[in-house]
């Protein structure tokens, strides 16, 4: 663990994998140090907003050291269902790559709980982990220039919803019934870091 200031109102904590970033986050997010503000994390990194009017960073760096951290441990900010209908352009690519078919595709989707474990690349899109790496496919290596808004996709270790149209390299399995990114919602992303996340399959 190596902790960075950043000015006056944050820490940037690196750590080795993102299974070590769940683990302090979820940590963290439990037995949260006073005047915390807000944890953003990313794939090797966490950062930890302050209040400096309520504490001091040398105190909350000593409380992060300090921290008992389980990598593996997933945060739980949230839980939401997000109704699917698998009838992407890759559902037979990535049956054919797992070796699991079309509706073993879309049971492993189903059958397991997913935890954003954070947000990037656009506006709402959050980067979710699963339980298990069943699903695990590589990102396609002809990234289409329009993937439309909704679309659940696949790549690495991830599943994704686009919550607008964009280019992208994931493979596509299904889409969503109603939006993940809704500018009249407060908030608007649906998929916030540390929000569990169950897929339904929607006809």
């Amino acid at each position: 663990m190596r902790i960075n200031r950043c000015g006056s109102a944050a820490l940037l904590v690196d750590l080795d994998d993102l299974e070590e970033v769940l683990g302090l986050y979820a940590a963290l997010d439990q037995q949260r140090p006073e005047g915390l503000v807000d944890l953003v994390p990313a794939a090797r990194t966490l950062l930890v907003r302050v209040d400096p009017r309520c504490a001091d960073l040398a105190g909350v760096e000593a409380r992060i050291r300090a921290v008992p951290v389980h990598a593996g441990e997933r945060p739980d900010t949230g839980r939401v269902e997000v109704g699917v209908r698998y009838d992407g352009e890759d559902l037979a690519e990535v049956g054919e790559l797992t070796g699991l078919g079309e509706r073993g595709v879309v049971e492993a989707h189903t059958g397991q709980e997913w935890t954003v474990a954070f947000c990037g690349f656009s506006p709402g899109f959050g980067y979710l982990v699963g339980e298990d790496d069943r699903l695990h496919v590589p990102r396609r290596s002809d990234p289409r220039t329009r993937v439309p808004a909704g679309a659940v996709a696949l790549a690495g270790e991830f599943t994704g919803v686009y919550p607008r149209e964009s280019p992208g390299g994931w493979q596509l399995i299904g889409h969503a019934v109603e939006p993940v990114w809704d500018l009249a919602r407060t908030p608007p992303a649906l998929l916030r870091a540390g929000v569990r996340v169950r897929f339904r399959e929607a006809s």
